[in-house]
């Protein structure tokens, strides 16, 4: 077998994926969601560095602390104004990573909102072993507060008041369906296994699954000819499943993605799917095969119709720039001349530039808001 494919376990698991199945094939959603999440080798489960330099991106929250900070910011105002002084308070976050996000939040509730901080639980839905390690290493100084649960625990639970659900580079991580507009119909992409050449084949076949089809309705995008896209039915059926489970709070989801207007726009031909590995984007996600991750942007819209659908009153779509300076981020900006570039005012001063920089995440990235009222 070809040993550049990627981690053995993976193309095992892939290879009895295919041959278990009527078509020799599986949907291209079924074969990311093992490239991710099988056990123990899939790109989420397997103990290779992930995040930062040693891995194979960056997210906000290895970015410094001020993200968190700004979460924080944000969650404490709601808190204040739609609580009372002595209501506990249900902080949910969804894939923790590393758990550095959880940590910066924490410390900055604790220094700038003691009375909130002491009526807090915090719970980390987590299926990683390896990353509740992590986790649990990084909140050590908090872990009296933190409770560790996997997303079917959480949800077999009551509904509760006072739910704030965080979602951090969440859904752009979930499987997604990749269909083509042909000849004035739509085929979706399958995997299968080419033995000769010893590599894995997409293929498009016609589209007849209900759900996708469905979910191509209630698009308002004119197809052009060969266009390529992803669907991820799961992104909105995971707002609908938070709704369910909370009586009153909000639900914070920072994700890089777009309204479906520009999503599908015919300058997206290709579709936005992208693989990263050691800080290098590429768009075939066949090879490194659980070593590399495999990533889409969201539709937001689809995540503010099934939020309206699912009981949330009010929704806010804004880039992560719009975001951080409405927290007030721009007081955090200490703009004074320090010759050590290495200094924590440096250093903090070029994290805070980095987040409000155009060209990096400041525009791609969204900030969805969506909350309930009791």
């Amino acid at each position: 077998m070809n040993t550049q494919l990627g981690h053995p376990d993976v193309v095992n698991a892939l290879l009895a994926a295919i041959r278990q199945s009527e078509k020799q094939m599986i949907s291209f959603r079924d074969f990311m969601n093992i490239c991710l999440y099988s056990e123990p080798g899939g790109y989420y489960r397997n103990p290779n560095s992930k995040i930062g330099k040693d891995g194979d991106f960056y997210t906000s929250s290895s970015i410094g602390s001020v993200m968190g900070e700004m979460v924080a910011a944000y969650i404490c105002s709601q808190i204040s104004t739609e609580t009372s002084s002595d209501d506990p308070i249900h902080l949910v976050e969804w894939g923790g990573g590393n758990g550095r996000l959880a940590l910066h939040l924490l410390n900055e509730i604790k220094l700038i909102a003691p009375s909130i901080f002491s009526r807090l639980s915090y719970t980390i839905i987590e299926s990683s072993g390896f990353h509740r390690g992590l986790q649990r290493q990084t909140l050590e100084q908090h872990i009296d507060l933190i409770q560790f649960m996997s997303e079917n625990e959480w949800f077999t639970e009551g509904s509760r008041d006072n739910v704030y659900v965080l979602a951090n580079e969440l859904l752009d991580a979930f499987p997604v369906h990749r269909i083509r507009f042909q000849d004035r119909k739509f085929q979706e992409s399958y995997v299968s296994w080419n033995a000769q050449e010893q590599i894995f084949e997409e293929n498009w076949l016609p589209l007849d699954a209900k759900p996708l089809l469905d979910y191509i309705d209630r698009l308002e995008v004119q197809w052009a000819e060969g266009q390529v896209a992803e669907l991820n039915l799961a992104a909105e059926a995971w707002v609908g499943s938070v709704a369910a489970h909370m009586i009153s709070g909000s639900c914070m989801i920072i994700d890089y993605g777009d309204r479906e207007e520009e999503l599908y726009a015919a300058h997206r031909h290709q579709g936005t799917l992208l693989c990263y590995r050691k800080h290098q984007a590429h768009d075939n996600p066949f090879i490194a095969l659980g070593e590399q991750d495999i990533t889409s942007h969201v539709n937001f819209t689809s995540c503010i119709d099934s939020a309206h659908r699912s009981g949330f009153t009010t929704c806010t779509l804004q880039t992560q720039r719009e975001f951080l300076v409405e927290q007030g981020i721009l007081q955090k900006l200490q703009d004074h001349f320090d010759p050590n570039p290495f200094s924590e005012v440096s250093k903090r001063n070029r994290a805070i530039r980095q987040l409000l920089l155009s060209d990096q995440m400041s525009e791609l990235f969204k900030v969805f808001i969506a909350k309930k009222k009791r």
